[in-house]
């Protein structure tokens, strides 16, 4: 019993915590103007925004003036809410107004140092925030290229995807051009991180990263082995590059035709025969398990011996037997049967002729039945001749 009592206090402590955290300290009190950054580099000929906050802790709603004194001759200070130009702002109790001072600096002003002071004023309640706003020359671009996982495992049939983020450390905007390097016939392209279009160059707010996916195709007769991809984003004068690496394992690449490369056979009505067949893999990896299949007219059968080859060592052959046996009512011409390999998603399938014949029996009963009818023939003249 006690165990419960404790557990359930426990629960409504905790949720009583962020509701206590949520609270404004009530020993602060008053009207403050606040910035995270009161001293700020613009260069000439630029606009440039700091970010304000007018704060009311513990006072009663009120009107207060907003104003920017000691600006430059030339210089445009301008104070927006809600981005709008305004006036005065008015906080509610413990709640704080976003405020932006824009700065339109001229392109000849001198690289010296100047202090703005924004101010709110009310009936009972005034307050100030001295900037200090330094002129200098932009700082040259600078570009840095993270990838997500530099290094990817696949077979000739994946298709990798890199994610890189581009970051801008420089005091302007820039618009970034990619491009990748890689071995001859991988196909490479760039899409948005979260996308399908594909992009040659992508635009990136001063100091703001962006995520872009690399994709890259290589050519289904590729070797196994580690290639290296180099990926590189400039802008302007900066330059930033980054090494990515493809494992590309083995995989076996399975191709079937008959002994001497022959793709076809010649069978008889409605009896079983052996069509030798000649799997092999020219891929970079062994082939296990490969199971033979095959397909042929209505009524046809196709089975093999042996049903399944073990194993085939990249470069290698292997022999089997397609026995095909055609229906007995199967007239003589050229039909065509499929036979097929089968390796662990590796598949492979050719087509033979057939060439149909009629069965010696018949031939043997027709030469039978010839005779016969040249027997009597001859018994006849024998017997009537003499007459």
């Amino acid at each position: 019993m006690k165990t419960s009592v404790i557990a359930v206090l426990l629960v409504f402590a905790s949720l009583m915590l962020p509701a206590a955290a949520a609270e404004p300290n009530k020993d602060i009190k008053g009207l403050y103007l606040l910035t995270d950054y009161p001293a700020v580099s613009v260069r000439p000929g630029t606009t440039s925004t700091v970010s304000l906050r007018l704060q009311n802790y513990g006072l009663p709603p009120e009107r207060y003036a907003l104003t920017v004194d000691g600006i430059p001759p030339g210089w445009t200070a301008t104070l927006l809410g809600g981005g709008q130009p305004i006036a005065a702002a008015m906080p509610a109790t413990d709640q704080s107004v976003s405020l932006q001072l824009r700065l339109d600096v001229p392109a000849k002003a001198e690289l010296t140092s100047q202090t703005l002071t924004v101010k709110a004023d009310g009936q009972g309640n005034n307050v100030s925030l001295p900037l200090t706003i330094n002129l200098a020359k932009e700082l040259p671009a600078k570009l840095a290229i993270t990838p997500q996982l530099p290094s990817l495992r696949g077979t000739p049939k994946s298709s990798f995807d890199y994610t890189l983020g581009i970051k801008n450390d420089s005091g302007r905007n820039l618009t970034v051009s990619v491009a990748a390097t890689a071995p001859r016939n991988f196909e490479t392209s760039f899409t948005e991180a979260y996308g399908t279009q594909e992009l040659s160059s992508v635009h990136i707010d001063a100091g703001a990263s962006k995520d872009v996916k690399l994709k890259v195709r290589p050519p289904s007769s590729v070797d196994a082995g580690t290639f290296p991809i180099e990926v590189t984003a400039s802008a302007a004068d900066a330059t930033a590059k980054t090494e990515l690496t493809m494992e590309i394992a083995g995989q076996p690449r399975l191709s079937i035709a008959g002994r001497d490369g022959l793709v076809s056979a010649r069978a008889v009505a409605g009896e079983q025969t052996t069509v030798p067949i000649v799997v092999a893999n020219d891929g970079t990896a062994p082939a296990d398990n490969i199971d033979l299949s095959g397909s042929a007219p209505s009524g046809w059968k196709v089975t093999f011996e042996p049903k399944t080859i073990e194993r085939i060592a990249p470069n290698a052959t292997a022999e089997a037997n397609a026995l095909v046996t055609p229906t007995d009512k199967s007239l003589a011409g050229d039909y065509m049967a499929t036979i097929r390999a089968a390796s662990r998603g590796e598949n492979a399938s050719t087509q033979f002729r057939v060439t149909v014949g009629t069965s010696t029996t018949w031939g043997m009963v027709g030469v039978g039945v010839i005779g016969a009818a040249l027997l009597l023939m001859v018994g006849a003249v024998a017997r009537f001749g003499r007459r």
